[in-house]
């Protein structure tokens, strides 16, 4: 009896410790990191029209009454009902960070694209400002193929998902519990957070002064104070959620210049859950998996895992790249290529 009183005893004090130390995280002054500012390559990476095509209509949606921002391009002449591709960027990406490359392609090609900007970024409403939270996330991608699905002008039977990075785990999990979808592509898509956890402790060992950013923003969240923010990307050695060799350089190619590089740290200590690989086996549709064999990001393993996953689903391309590669000049127009071939087949 002793000895489990005993235990009982020092478990007690581990717990009491462990929120005492969160307390303390969430409270002291003093956590306050450094603005991290994106140094623009000097030679734009694309070239830049302020007039947007005539093809996009801004248009809004709503999400638990929470208005998203959304640009809905539609192919010229529109008789009939047409496919209709639903775009959403990555870890702390906007619809105004590249996306619009892609989605005036598509149009060209006969369909209409809807792309968004998740709650609490870009233009779409929510607070607190910059947080990335999956589920939210989630539920914004199901409200925008109910939205897609209501348009005249949209065939709701085909509905095709594109993600990239983060959101290329994204739109598997939505396919998967979606099975109305055509078609998904998933660029360098971002599929197990556990493995590239692990891919960083082994780059640059624990990060405890992550972690302790991570603790204070959600036990602030916990007792409804203002958010603690740190840069999403940063240069090496820098405190950033991203400090890859290439992460820096590859945001301040793809980002407008009023990108804003903060984020609520919270993500930092949830990321490491969120196991899209985990859903494939549970969609029932093409998919089109376009890996990157030399990503710091997103390991290639979970990629090809996910290949696994999907079984007779699964259309894999390998490019002999890094992440951000595939966004730009040849590369850009490879993977693109190969989306629009992949997509005028399945839709």
């Amino acid at each position: 009896m002793g000895i489990v009183v005993g235990i009982l005893l020092v478990v007690g004090i581990i717990i009491g410790l462990f929120a005492l130390e969160l307390v303390i995280v969430a409270l002291i002054p003093g956590f306050k990191v450094p603005e991290q500012y994106l140094e623009k390559p000097e030679e734009p990476t694309w070239e830049v029209d302020t007039k947007p095509p005539s093809s996009r209509k801004e248009v809004i949606f709503k999400v638990n009454g929470t208005p998203l921002s959304a640009w809905l391009y539609l192919p010229e002449n529109v008789s009939a009902p047409v496919p209709c591709i639903i775009m959403g960027h990555g870890f702390g990406g906007t619809k105004d960070a590249g996306l619009e490359l892609y989605a005036v392609r598509y149009q060209e090609a006969g369909f209409a694209v809807l792309v968004f900007d998740y709650r609490h970024f870009g233009e779409s409403s929510g607070e607190p400002r910059q947080l990335i939270w999956i589920p939210y996330q989630l539920a914004d991608w199901s409200a925008a193929i109910k939205y897609a699905r209501g348009l005249k002008e949209i065939d709701p039977a085909k509905i095709a998902l594109w993600g990239t990075s983060m959101s290329g785990g994204h739109v598997i999990v939505t396919a998967a519990k979606d099975n109305q979808i055509a078609c998904v592509v998933a660029q360098c898509p971002g599929l197990d957070g556990r493995a590239s956890t692990i891919m960083a402790y082994k780059r640059d060992g624990i990060n405890l002064r992550m972690i302790i950013h991570g603790q204070r923003d959600l036990v602030r969240s916990w007792f409804g104070l203002a958010p603690h923010k740190i840069p999403i990307v940063g240069k090496s050695g820098s405190i950033a959620m991203l400090t890859t060799p290439d992460a820096y350089d590859g945001y301040g190619k793809l980002v407008p210049e009023n990108f804003i590089n903060e984020a609520c740290a919270r993500i930092m200590i949830r990321a490491d859950k969120y196991r899209p690989v985990k859903h494939a086996r549970n969609v029932r549709c093409p998919v089109l998996l376009q890996i990157c064999d030399n990503d710091s990001i997103t390991p290639i393993s979970a990629a090809e895992e996910t290949g696994k996953n999907l079984g007779k689903y699964a259309e894999v391309k390998h490019y002999p790249i890094g992440h951000f590669d595939i966004y730009i000049g040849d590369n850009f127009e490879k993977a693109v290529s190969d989306q629009l071939d992949f997509l005028k087949k399945h839709l």
